[in-house]
């Protein structure tokens, strides 16, 4: 007797790219850093994520789906991905504009963001694999695809050097095959169940040029734009209170008072100026220990050496100046 199975619907394979400039200017005095929507592009490990994610979507027959959250310059490369043939959606995120958007972004976490890329992608599905680049060119944290598992309630392998799709284990279920750098030359090899995010290096895997037919075709495609999600308070994201973003300026310590060198001597007073001829506390190794109390001890040694009169409290306006 033959019994007939549903036929299951065409996989979903999404590429979370992640978008900026590739040539940042950065202030030497201040830090600021300045970006140009016209150097946008994806780094190494974006542009791995998505040549990976049209491999498998092609194994599975499935279809590929790009995700970038940006302004509207982001939308360059992602006529890019739909010259290779890949569905797109643009999530509004910061403005080309604003000089802060990058600051208030850090800091905060990607956690927001993670829940704004998984609302937008409710329409489309569930997807059976999200692929995202290990680490960002201007933040590097590599946090987005953890918090992204998290929404979704899928498994995570972060930090891949190849990823594959994986041998039938006897039942129509799907998996990937993955492997992970680690130290010392060594290699992990993991077999992931779907669905999952993965992450993955900018190593081995080169985005594939497209063809002109898809060039000519993405210069006049529209993109696709979710709804613009709510954005929390800059600095709320961990529920540890409002952090206020201000404009940056050039660190200047604290005038000290030095007493007048007594010796008449050039040498000797300069000597003494430069503070050659005075015995320093010797280096101080603090770890390992925790983020708390490694703070605890930068703060005492500003107040030892007389640059914060007394340690910062918690939560106070007058702390926060000090540091």
């Amino acid at each position: 007797m033959s019994m007939s199975h549903p036929v299951p619907t065409a996989p979903l394979v999404v590429a979370c790219l992640r978008v900026t400039d590739l040539r940042p200017e950065v202030d030497l005095l201040t830090g600021s850093v300045r970006r140009d929507r016209l150097g946008v592009g994806l780094s190494a490990p974006d542009a791995s994520a998505l040549e990976h994610a049209l491999r498998i979507a092609e194994a599975w027959s499935g279809r590929v789906l790009a995700v970038a959250a940006g302004p509207r310059s982001v939308e360059t490369v992602l006529r890019d991905a739909v010259a290779l043939g890949a569905s797109v959606l643009r999530i509004p995120w910061d403005d080309d504009g604003s000089d802060h958007g990058f600051a208030a972004e850090l800091a905060g976490d990607e956690q927001s963001l993670a829940r704004a890329i998984g609302a937008a992608l409710v329409p489309f599905g569930t997807p059976d694999l999200v692929v995202c680049g290990d680490r960002s060119v201007d933040r590097g944290t590599g946090a987005l695809p953890a918090f992204l598992a998290h929404e979704l309630h899928a498994a995570q392998a972060l930090g891949l050097v190849a990823l594959s799709p994986g041998a039938a284990d006897g039942t129509s279920r799907r998996v990937l095959d993955a492997e992970r750098r680690l130290d010392a030359g060594w290699r992990e090899q993991l077999v992931v169940p779907l669905p999952a995010v993965c992450s993955v290096e900018g190593a081995g895997v080169r985005l594939r040029r497209a063809p002109l037919s898809g060039v000519l075709a993405a210069e006049s495609a529209v993109i696709p734009t979710s709804a613009l999600p709510p954005r929390p308070a800059a600095g709320t994201g961990r529920g540890t209170g409002p952090v206020l973003v201000g404009a940056t300026r050039v660190f200047t310590p604290r005038t000290r008072v030095l007493p007048a060198p007594e010796s008449p001597d050039p040498r000797i007073r300069l000597l003494a100026l430069t503070g050659a001829l005075v015995a320093h506390d010797p280096p101080t190794v603090v770890g390992p220990v925790g983020a708390a109390e490694a703070a605890d001890a930068l703060l005492d040694f500003l107040v030892r050496h007389g640059y914060l009169e007394e340690p910062p409290v918690a939560g106070s306006p007058t702390g926060a100046g000090d540091r």
